[in-house]
């Protein structure tokens, strides 16, 4: 807070770091489930997917549903380009998905929330609740049948020590804005 700006009261403070890894949560406006087809699911997973890849971020894990989404990235020119990347995906995924349903100009999507993940407990216990989150939603009884999200990704090309080291983790005692 060096600037002196006093930041938004009705929004989470972004700072960003150079490098790094991050946990990011983003919900769709008024947590209306407005990617709730196949279809948009599949928009919303392949644009997250091949944005993350033109900003430079590596995604570790991730999981996209109707009305949100979490993924964990590492940045690898830093993590300041991240309103950029969020906010084309948010953009083109808002105009495909109103053209599609006919209403222009309806909000889609809210804020997003980022964590900076500096502790090794802390990063995995995280990765293993974004790879699981659709069981926690209760979308599915196993991760890795969900097609949007990273757990299949995870269990093909993970050793099965790293697997079962990852979901060892308790997640429950996690505190993530996650009650979509």
């Amino acid at each position: 807070m060096t600037s002196g700006k006093i930041p938004w009261p009705h929004a989470p403070i972004h700072r960003l770091e150079d490098g790094g890894v991050y946990m990011i949560t983003t919900g769709t406006y008024q947590k209306s489930p407005f990617f709730r087809q196949s279809t948009n699911l599949n928009m919303l997973h392949g644009g997250l997917l091949s944005l993350a890849a033109k900003y430079n971020w590596a995604l570790e894990a991730w999981a996209v549903f109707a009305n949100h989404y979490h993924f964990i990235g590492r940045a690898a020119h830093g993590g300041r380009n991240l309103p950029r990347f969020l906010g084309e995906l948010h953009s083109r995924t808002a105009a495909l998905l109103n053209k599609q349903d006919k209403t222009p100009g309806r909000k889609v999507w809210h804020n997003y929330w980022d964590t900076q993940l500096t502790h090794q407990a802390s990063y995995l216990a995280r990765l293993s609740y974004v790879h699981q989150n659709a069981v926690k939603h209760q979308i599915v009884s196993v991760a890795s049948q969900y097609p949007w999200c990273s757990a299949a990704w995870f269990e093909r090309t993970a050793t099965e020590a790293q697997i079962k080291t990852l979901y060892s983790f308790k997640t429950d005692q996690l505190h993530i804005n996650d009650d979509y």
